[in-house]
């Protein structure tokens, strides 16, 4: 395999402009599509995979899985083939950053939320066509230019032998996979799901919840060590939330949300009571090791009724205490003490302050007020009757105490006839326009614009979504009207400058090459794309015309028919025939000489003189004169 390299042609069609990622299984290039003029992405599977039937089969077979995923939230699939033995993917090309370059950057709690509820909307839409990703994480994920979060690589997994496993299992990257993933174990979508709130614990905290020097290290903390709650590391993090990303976070797949759907609507709770009590924690711990079964004789001799009879005598001999009871009781004693020990030791590094009364203060005031007893400050905007900017309600209330440091969160008004613009993208206008005027906005236009979506999706609003904006406000729907295409013309067989009005009235572009051709001059003999291809407005059609000349053949030695034929036959139909005497007997009725001669190009509407041969026997004389030769011209023309 040659190395690949800009300005390459794949597949008759894609031009390469630059590496834009490498991985460990494929790299991925900028390209441009010279067919329909448009901006993609290429991923190649790497050479030392390439080699390998069974992982390019399965490579073919889940990338044609993942071209019908057609999804908002989803990076398109367009097209696969196979460049000098090694095959490759046509995605489609996203401009932005990716999930984790974001995270870098620093996300707030609401920005984490919006984006995350977006991947599960794209892992819910493959789930539900019986694809797993298994390999979900911030890298997978990209943000356009317009906020939209876009999964990639959805159906593309690694395969083969890992250092972490020799099952020959798929795994996703260390931080991110699941136990059962760890394990070697079957995946499921409870596995995306389990990446997904890995993601979610990084982009709330900017930690990953486990982390080591080797990915070996790594999984084994996924398969045996619970995850530090994200509030300890981001104590804006509020307790509803945190029960969200412990619980997706859950060791045991039956223990997580079992759906996308499930996941996100504890989000929107979350967001909606963010003190909200979590429930029970117990399910997060380690996965439990399997039971071992002994395969050794026992050392005693197996218990007869009889055995068991004596047991239950000598227990109702005892009394109540009984000798298990006895132990059990003493196991809970223990456990009750060491439980109050330990919240003694918490309670004495912790202090307890009382929270203020903030109501009616402004939100600064508030948040002022409650920083100086020590408190982190969480302010939740909503719609309110109250005046702007003013505290109405906060958790905890007023007059109860709190640990230091802990967190406090205000209710503010955002005044009457406020709300957040609500998410659309990806709904009908129908629907679309029902969600708004769920939350008072009854005031919506439409804006149709060319989008890859499908026709009559819509794919943004202005304001965009998450703007606080009065519900009087003017919403705008972006609504696709399909890809910015035409139709290119027929014209083969047309004059140039025809051809050339044609394709411009199709808003398309001529470049006109000549070629030597027995068609008459200025004549289209051949176009690409061809007539009736599908191209975006501005594209190239390559129109080839013919200039009207052709090689001259040779025709000396032939019959006056025979070259009138074979040079009718290569467009030279306009023929002059020059009769010539000639003493050759051999030469009689052949020509005997061309003009122009053979090899030599000449207009189609130019004429070509041929010499031919006439036999006079030669006169016998005493003395010698000199002989002359006399020539007799016809003319032919118009294919005579």
């Amino acid at each position: 395999m040659n190395p690949l390299a800009p300005d390459i042609l794949v597949g008759g069609r894609y031009r390469l402009v630059r590496r834009i990622g490498a991985g460990g299984m494929a790299d991925v290039w900028c390209a441009d599509d010279e067919m329909l003029n448009r901006r993609i992405a290429l991923k190649f599977l790497l050479e030392r995979y390439a080699s390998d039937a069974d992982f390019v089969e399965r490579f073919r077979r889940e990338a044609a899985a993942a071209a019908g995923l057609q999804h908002p939230n989803v990076v398109s699939v367009y097209d696969r083939g196979e460049h000098e033995g090694r095959p490759f993917i046509v995605m489609e090309y996203v401009e932005g950053a990716s999930l984790k370059d974001l995270i870098d950057r620093g996300l707030t709690g609401g920005e984490a939320i919006e984006i995350i509820r977006q991947v599960l909307a794209g892992a819910r839409f493959a789930h539900a066509r019986g694809i797993v990703h298994r390999d979900l994480k911030p890298q997978n994920v990209l943000i356009d230019r317009e906020g939209r979060a876009r999964v990639a690589d959805f159906g593309i997994a690694r395969a083969g032998t890992s250092e972490i496993t020799q099952t020959g299992s798929v795994l996703g990257t260390a931080q991110y996979l699941s136990p059962e993933q760890a394990q070697g174990l079957e995946t499921t979508p409870a596995s995306d799901l389990y990446s997904v709130g890995a993601m979610l614990y990084e982009a709330l905290t900017g930690q990953v919840p486990f982390d080591a020097d080797s990915p070996v290290a790594v999984a084994l903390k996924q398969v045996s060590e619970t995850p530090r709650p994200p509030s300890q590391i981001n104590p804006h993090i509020p307790a509803a939330l945190d029960a969200v990303v412990l619980k997706a976070l859950a060791k045991e797949p039956a223990n997580r949300y079992q759906t996308a759907d499930e996941f996100s609507a504890a989000l929107v709770a979350a967001e909606a009571d963010p003190n909200a009590t979590p429930g029970d924690t117990a399910s997060y711990g380690a996965m439990p090791a399997p039971v071992a079964v002994s395969t050794t004789a026992p050392t005693q001799p197996p218990r007869t009724p009889a055995d068991d009879a004596e047991t239950v005598l000598a227990e109702e001999d005892e009394g109540f205490w009984t000798r298990n009871r006895m132990v059990a009781a003493g196991i809970a004693l223990l456990l009750v003490i060491a439980a109050v020990l330990f919240l003694l030791l918490h309670d004495s590094g912790t202090k307890h302050v009382l929270v203020p009364n903030v109501l009616t203060e402004t939100q600064d005031t508030a948040t002022a007020d409650l920083q100086a007893k020590g408190f982190q400050v969480v302010p939740s905007p909503i719609p309110s009757r109250k005046p702007l900017n003013t505290v109405i309600k906060q958790s905890p209330r007023a007059g109860t105490t709190a640990d230091e440091g802990s967190t406090v969160t205000i209710t503010v008004s955002t005044g009457l006839g406020k709300a957040t613009v609500k998410d659309v993208r990806g709904l009908s206008v129908t629907a679309a326009t029902k969600a708004l005027a769920a939350r008072g906005f009854k005031n919506v236009a439409t804006t149709h614009v060319f989008s890859a979506a499908d026709p009559g999706t819509v794919i943004g609003s202005e304001p965009p979504a998450g703007t606080l904006a009065s519900r009087s406000k003017l919403i705008t729907l972006k609504v696709s009207k399909g890809q910015n295409i035409t139709t290119v013309p027929s014209v083969v067989g047309e004059l140039q400058a025809q051809a050339q009005t044609d394709i411009t009235a199709a808003g398309l572009k001529a470049r006109v090459t000549q070629q030597s051709s027995a068609l008459p001059a200025g004549q289209v003999i051949q176009q690409s794309p061809g007539g009736g291809a599908q191209a975006r407005p501005g594209s190239v059609v390559a129109i080839t015309v013919s200039n009207g000349q052709v090689l001259v053949p040779n025709v000396v030695g032939e019959s006056e028919s025979q070259a009138k034929s074979d040079l009718a036959a290569n467009g030279l139909k306009n023929v002059n025939v020059v009769s010539q005497a000639t003493t050759d007997q051999s030469q009689d009725g052949l020509v005997v000489k061309q003009a122009p001669p053979a090899g030599t190009k000449a207009a189609t509407a130019g004429a070509v003189t041929i010499y031919v041969g006439k036999f006079s026997a030669p006169t016998t004389t005493s003395t010698t004169t000199p002989s002359t030769t006399s020539t007799t011209t016809t003319t032919t023309g118009g294919g005579n």
